[in-house]
């Protein structure tokens, strides 16, 4: 029987500093993920001309293996040792990575070996990105304090987009004139760059005494089988795999039409709609930044003040979108860019205050520990952004075959999407609210009081 770990206070857990560092594992993740759904995508569709259903049906496939993010979890909660799972997820990420990479550069004769190593190659990289990212958010829950988590959520995101404009900058600039040794060698050292960041950044970042801010357990971890099912008994942990599911089914949506809708509704060119892509991101980053600042000053019943913000950014998410269903049928003339940054600011709210919420709701459990619960709202992130981005596409093509206009075509969408932030808020509000009586039963008073 081990001995009850006592609980925490505000100077054992993990720091600003830590915090940052764990950032920098996450962009790095980032810098990787763009590597390989972003740069290799254009280029074997551009450059190669390969039909665009390859790089798609690839990147849906490492998405496809992310469904195995509780076992990843689950693996990182009986090793006690989640550094170790972040650098070891980082460096078969970088492996996969460079096969993709060889891929793409192979993939022109379309022979079935080289398939076959495309395949192993993204199945690698799902690997690598749901055992680092499982293992990082895993450690963000368990070792920082309540009120910190909602800035927590916003400054390893906020770093995590950083490293993924900067990483794209860098390597557009690198790769022109564009040849295959050139991409070869930008990819490998973007890689190792990467990868000595995560081992700097993950290096005695775990204090040996071990962290426990959501719930300690005096317990070993159950078995897999066991933890999966105390999650689905649990009715706020069941009701957050849903709204997860979900909200980042209406992220997703519109990810793959946003350009062509900037190209065919508004006239802008390729780099007009990247631009306006960018502005997007910028709304996004204001909205988490307010929401990890405001999270973590009202945070005087943490986790269930995080529901008003879920509930705003789910909310206005689905009034923006609502702005560009009306754009749609308008055209020229409505105010897209104001439209789009809105959008990205309300995005960036949720998306901050939902990891808040979460990194509460992972150490709520009785037996359970952060990596199998965080493993299992990442699998339910991973089929929603893969199912999101092919319905998105796919609606788009199936409306406009129906109702014979682009525009009608791409409201339909953005209306489905409103609709689906609308019930995301309904569902986030009624599991944030029922974690009230686990906040309460889990966290000991002298907790509370700490970090009221």
């Amino acid at each position: 029987m081990h001995a009850p770990v006592p609980p925490p206070n505000a100077s054992t857990g993990l720091g600003w500093f830590a915090i940052v560092r764990i950032g920098l594992v996450q962009a790095s993740i980032g810098a990787m993920v763009m590597l390989t759904t972003t740069v290799l995508n254009r280029i074997m569709v551009v450059e190669y001309a390969l039909a665009a259903a390859i790089p798609a049906g690839l990147v849906g496939w490492h998405y496809a293996v992310q469904l195995c993010r509780p076992l990843w979890g689950h693996g990182s909660d009986k090793g006690a040792n989640r550094a170790l799972w972040i650098f070891g997820g980082l460096a078969v990420l970088a492996v996969g990575a460079l096969l993709a990479v060889q891929t793409t550069i192979l993939v022109t004769d379309s022979t079935f070996e080289r398939l076959a190593l495309g395949v192993l190659a993204y199945a690698l990289i799902g690997v690598g990105v749901g055992a680092s990212g499982t293992s990082a958010l895993a450690l963000l829950a368990s070792g920082v304090a309540p009120a910190r988590r909602p800035a927590a959520a916003a400054t390893t995101w906020i770093m995590m987009i950083a490293g993924i404009a900067s990483s794209a900058i860098i390597v557009g600039q690198f790769l022109d004139p564009f040849t295959p040794e050139r991409l070869m060698a930008v990819s490998a050292t973007l890689l190792a760059v990467c990868l000595v960041v995560t081992g700097l950044a993950v290096f005695r970042l775990e204090p040996r005494s071990g962290l426990a801010f959501a719930s300690p357990k005096d317990a070993p971890p159950p078995e897999f089988g066991a933890a999966i099912k105390e999650i689905f008994e649990e009715t706020a942990a069941r009701r957050f795999t849903l709204f997860i599911f979900v909200a980042m089914m209406a992220f997703n949506m519109q990810d793959l039409i946003m350009e062509p809708f900037a190209g065919i509704i508004f006239g802008m060119s390729p780099g007009q709609s990247t631009t306006l892509g960018g502005m997007q991101n910028a709304g996004a980053l204001i909205g988490m930044i307010l929401a990890g600042i405001g999270g973590s000053a009202f945070a005087g019943r943490m986790p269930v003040d995080l529901k008003h913000w879920i509930a705003f950014g789910c909310l206005g998410s689905a009034l923006a979108l609502g702005g560009l269903a009306t754009g749609a049928v308008i055209g020229p003339g409505w105010p897209v860019e104001a439209n789009v940054v809105a959008l990205g600011f309300c995005t960036g709210v949720f998306t901050v205050a939902a990891i808040g919420a979460m990194m509460g709701l992972a150490g709520a459990g009785e037996k359970t520990r952060e990596g199998v619960r965080m493993g299992v709202w990442g699998a339910s992130q991973a089929i929603a952004f893969g199912l999101g981005g092919f319905v998105g596409a796919q609606g788009r093509d199936t409306a406009l075959w129906f109702l014979g206009d682009e525009g009608r075509a791409f409201q339909f969408v953005f209306a489905i999407e409103g609709a689906l932030f609308v019930l995301a808020a309904v569902l986030a509000w009624r599991a944030v609210k029922a974690s009230a009586a686990l906040d309460a039963h889990t966290v000991p008073l002298g907790e509370k009081e700490v970090f009221a």
